[in-house]
């Protein structure tokens, strides 16, 4: 039944599907990705502010620990939402979920804007800002794990590396977006602007986000895979439930495939400025510069990586990416501790090849694990376990780990050690590249 699964009607579906369809549900899973990832980086890169408005303490390590654990409850919660979303998606369609998912972050990023401070209304304010973050938390779990499967399941046979990775690409494109706006925003604003009223902009423009990302998403189809299973009554019932009974392999396969992916992109592309600003102690404005430019970076080779894949296979890269983090990282942030903005600059975009590596193909070779009919379902669920517990955290166990080591490359460790457990999983995974989706 659900386990011997196989849709191998690729050949009929090629012939009905146009490149303008596919290139049209592309950009808007993409747009709609761009939209949700820039609402969900606002928040890091506002961080020490928001930490000094909401959790006002003498000391200023632990408001931005206080406002890093609530950047992680975010992610804490992403399984909640996967929990929702991936089965929602695989009983009634991927449209649907994605809908829903990009308009509740527009909504909870808008009302983060308006909140009042601490200063205004005590500790009301802090529990409304943990609480609009409970609320993206939902939705962002909702948003990767159905955006790849859409986008992947949309994909040609031969392609699915390259479609993928505008995913990922998208994803990257909205932390640049907001790190341009923080960028711009500490730039022309001066400190005190900035906490008394300017940092609540980047926020307000969430619920224009929100429509634009609905109204783009109710004007796509649904996938042909989807829709194929759907008129061949294949659906799953119980699509979680499915993946965990025929597929449990396949299923802590997606978390420790993610452990890596997840751990290295939020140290290297939301925790950098704050590392770089706070404990390299370079100017924010620069620091956030430096981001920007990296980010540029990063998402500018993410689809060459994805074609790469698709010709060479998905291992070599994503293996190579885990050695690149676990030999490079700890030298690295070694010199980058006693240099200036042209070294740091150049050894994250360093980095970031790794990182590229690993998030070009990454999309397709997550989601080519597992069977259309519970896919949403195991990739959303899998993926947002590892993100919450390695990816959410990176930022606040980096900052934990430095004061209580008084080590600036303590996080390295942190980082190195995710790399290890990501290329064991990746040694004992079968290279699907080649391979119809099941």
């Amino acid at each position: 039944m659900v386990k011997n699964l196989e849709l191998n009607k690729s050949d009929t579906e090629k012939k009905t599907i146009s490149p303008a369809e596919v290139k049209k549900a592309v950009v808007a899973g993409t747009f709609g990705n761009i939209m949700e990832w820039y609402d969900w980086a606002i928040y890091g890169y506002f961080a020490p502010i928001l930490g000094q408005l909401f959790f006002p303490a003498s000391d200023p390590l632990a408001s931005l620990l206080l406002s890093f654990a609530v950047f992680a409850v975010g992610f804490i919660i992403r399984p909640l939402g996967a929990l929702f979303f991936g089965p929602y998606s695989d009983r009634v369609g991927r449209k649907k979920a994605l809908s829903l998912a990009v308009i509740l972050m527009g909504i909870s990023t808008f009302v983060m804007g308006i909140l009042p401070t601490y200063e205004q209304i005590g500790i009301l304010a802090p529990i409304l800002l943990v609480i609009a973050r409970l609320v993206q938390g939902l939705s962002a779990g909702g948003e990767w794990g159905n955006g790849t499967t859409f986008i992947v399941e949309y994909a040609p046979e031969s392609k699915r590396g390259f479609y993928g990775s505008w995913q990922q690409f998208s994803t990257g494109m909205g932390l640049l977006v907001g790190s341009v706006v923080a960028t711009v925003f500490t730039s022309i604003f001066s400190l005190e602007e900035l906490s008394a009223w300017a940092w609540r902009i980047p926020f307000l423009l969430g619920i224009i986000v929100g429509i634009i990302g609905f109204y783009l998403r109710m004007r796509i189809d649904e996938t042909p895979k989807y829709k194929q299973i759907a008129e061949d009554t294949n659906l799953s019932k119980k699509p979680l439930l499915d993946a965990l009974k025929y597929h449990p392999k396949e299923f802590f396969i997606a978390i420790g495939f993610t452990i890596h992916w997840t751990a290295s992109y939020y140290l290297l592309l939301t925790y950098m400025p704050t590392y770089v600003s706070k404990v390299v102690k370079l100017p924010m404005s620069l620091a956030l510069l430096c981001n920007v430019i990296v980010i540029f970076f990063f998402v500018s080779l993410v689809p060459v990586m994805g074609w790469l894949s698709d010709r060479f296979g998905r291992k070599p890269l994503l293996i190579s990416s885990t050695i690149g983090f676990a030999l490079l990282s700890y030298p690295l942030f070694s010199i980058m501790e006693h240099s200036g903005f042209a070294v740091i600059l150049l050894f994250q975009m360093l980095l970031s090849v790794f990182e590229a590596a690993y998030s070009g193909p990454g999309p397709a070779a997550i989601a080519e694990v597992f069977p259309t009919n519970v896919r949403a379902s195991a990739l959303s669920v899998g993926y947002n376990i590892a993100v919450a517990a390695f990816g959410g955290t990176a930022p606040f166990i980096s900052t934990y780990l430095i004061s209580v080591t008084g080590e600036n490359t303590s996080p390295t460790y942190y980082v190195i050690a995710c790399a290890i457990i990501s290329m064991l999983v990746l040694f004992r995974i079968k290279e699907t590249y080649k391979e119809p989706l099941k």
